[in-house]
């Protein structure tokens, strides 16, 4: 039950440290921009229990045919002593401005073997390229290409396409491609301020919402309805979400960042006129 609970992490969020002055590769979509070196870590729970980690970082931006291009990588643990589970997965993204997937490639390690699921978007002939199998020993499982009709997000690039759109009253209906099968997800922005807090701080957060469902099971096994809060400001640092998984609810909450760089924006209460 453990090991199917932390499989259902949504990637919905040591430091390098990192400039925050915009240059060419800092792309504004609506205000927000995404900065190269950010690595943000979240610890996973259920009820009570801490189950492990999550971490994510901007690894790396580029500009390639007038096109800035982005890497990307989230690790998800869980900690040692947590019974019957070791899970270790890592999943790699590379998007361009819009968010819109190139490539994405999530590997999970055990003791048995390594698999691996490659997704390779190409826009221009609407299609994906789905590679997937085993490091050792070596074997292919899938090798084949799939036909989209509109753009899709995989499960690492959703998250960020997510970030760079709050701050709305809007809603979005987003195809989304995993389990090697066109899927879709629903998620509603808002625009209203809202104070969050988490142990990680001795303040409220400000914040805006997001909330959503799913029709389908995703990589990290999210499933149903999800909502999260994010920073109100430009760099809509996800502080914390709730989610609906296979056989229960989580939280993922902010627990550490590039604090000498970005700090939680504090929640001022407005006052009546």
């Amino acid at each position: 039950m453990l090991k199917k609970l932390l499989l259902s992490v949504f990637l919905i969020f040591t430091f390098s440290s990192f400039s925050f002055s915009i240059n060419q590769t800092d792309k504004k979509v609506d205000g927000k921009f995404l900065k190269v070196g950010e690595e943000i870590r979240y610890l996973v729970k259920y009820l009570f229990f801490e189950l492990g980690e999550i971490r994510l970082k901007i690894t790396d931006a580029y500009v390639e045919n007038g096109d800035t291009i982005y890497k990307t990588i989230a690790y998800i643990d869980s900690y040692d002593g947590v019974p019957f589970v070791s899970l270790h997965q890592v999943y790699e993204g590379i998007f361009n401005q819009n968010q819109t997937p190139i490539v994405f490639k999530g590997t999970v390690f055990s003791d048995e073997d390594t698999s691996f699921t490659q997704y390779t978007f190409d826009k221009n002939h609407k299609s994906v390229h789905v590679y997937r199998g085993r490091l050792n020993p070596s074997e292919t499982w899938v090798d084949s290409t799939v036909k989209l009709e509109k753009e899709h997000q995989d499960g690492l690039s959703i998250f960020y396409y997510a970030r760079m759109r709050t701050g709305q009253n809007k809603t979005y209906n987003i195809p989304c491609f995993v389990n090697e099968k066109s899927e879709n997800t629903i998620i509603n922005f808002y625009n209203k301020s809202i104070p969050v807090s988490i142990d990680a701080l001795d303040y409220e957060v400000d914040c805006v919402k997001l909330d959503g469902t799913t029709d389908f099971v995703s990589i990290f096994g999210l499933t149903g309805e999800f909502e999260g809060w994010f920073s109100n400001d430009s760099y809509a640092i996800p502080i914390l979400a709730k989610m609906e998984v296979i056989i229960g609810n989580i939280s993922l909450q902010l627990i550490e960042w590039n604090n000498n760089e970005w700090m939680p924006p504090k929640y001022i209460k407005q006052k009546k006129k």
